[in-house]
């Protein structure tokens, strides 16, 4: 007999550590999610947004042509975001393939840098168990400050709710000391619901973070998606006082898109959220975009769109 509000396949004991599913309201949330969108912010607070949006990118290359020495540019540029300004923070992290790892963990060190790794037979999910385990303790063996899994989506939209569960828990002992971030792949969810019982579960499971996507579709890390997980990350603190972090990836490439992602932060969890260690954004080419942001804020003068390296 399952619990009530719960749905079929969680078990009995999870009840005590979740807030009860509920449904989500999507006309409210599309509204206030474009209502905060809409928000100004104040011309001497724009800095401080662009310099933290620095400070919680997690710089990424997931490519099939990644190598060693795209890496290392990438980590370089990690470090010190504009060469010319060493006033500017350097990214909160690095994420990479399992293979290219080492590559970072031996390009970052003695930073405050890290190191997150994709895991779990990204970005599809679809591997036996046995393996995705084996791939975690490898990347941590390796370095790895913090593994970014998937969730499998196949057993979630069939009802296999302890299925992902498990797997989560499974995950999560295998990584020890880092940091586990889980990976919903909003955009094969297919409704608010469905994203806020993922968000729940892997929260219950002992998820560090929850992310909005792989960053392989298209508009998955929207306004209306990034406030379900918020709010869900809400309704567990407030029930467990539990900190959860959230990080969007997914579509999130400009200056103003990711202050408007700031702003769901502070208006939905408050200000203690606005930090690296509970939230991040995934984006390979955001940082580019806030650093011209930044120059223009401190010059008056908007630079070419190719004065920074794209790495």
């Amino acid at each position: 007999m399952k619990a009530p509000g719960l749905p079929r396949g969680f078990e009995l004991p999870l009840e005590p550590r979740l807030p009860r599913i509920g449904s989500v309201d999507a006309v409210a949330l599309e509204e206030r999610a474009a209502t905060l969108g809409k928000r100004s912010i104040k011309k001497d607070a724009k800095l401080w947004a662009l310099e933290l949006a620095v400070r919680v990118i997690d710089l990424t290359t997931l490519e099939g042509a990644d190598t060693p020495g795209k890496v290392a540019a990438l980590c370089s540029k990690a470090l010190r975001p504009d060469p010319s300004d060493r006033t500017v923070p350097s990214v909160a992290a690095v994420c990479v393939y399992p293979n290219l790892v080492p590559t970072a963990v031996e390009r970052v060190r003695g930073s405050d840098v890290r190191v997150a790794s994709v895991a779990t037979a990204f970005p599809s999910g679809q591997a036996p168990l046995d393996v995705k385990l084996a791939e975690v303790r490898d990347v941590v063996e390796m370095g790895a400050d913090e593994v970014d899994m998937v969730i499998d989506r196949g057993a979630f939209l069939s009802g296999r709710y302890a299925k992902v569960y498990d797997e989560i828990v499974r995950v999560k002992e295998e990584c020890g000391e880092a940091h586990l971030k889980v990976i919903l792949e909003t955009g094969e969810l297919g409704t608010y619901d469905n994203v806020r019982r993922a968000s729940l579960l892997a929260m219950a499971a002992g998820a560090d973070f929850i992310k909005t996507s792989t960053g392989k579709l298209p508009a998955a890390a929207s306004p209306p998606l990034a406030l379900v997980m918020l709010e869900a990350i809400r309704d567990v603190y407030e029930e467990t006082g539990r900190m959860v972090g959230m990080k969007p990836a997914g579509g999130v490439r400009t200056a103003k898109q990711a202050i408007q992602h700031l702003v769901l932060v502070h208006e939905t969890l408050g200000p203690g959220w606005l930090t690296p260690g509970l939230y991040r954004i995934g984006a390979s080419s955001l940082l580019n975009d806030v650093l011209l942001q930044i120059r223009k804020q401190k010059t008056g003068v908007y630079q070419s769109p190719d004065y920074f390296t794209l790495d």
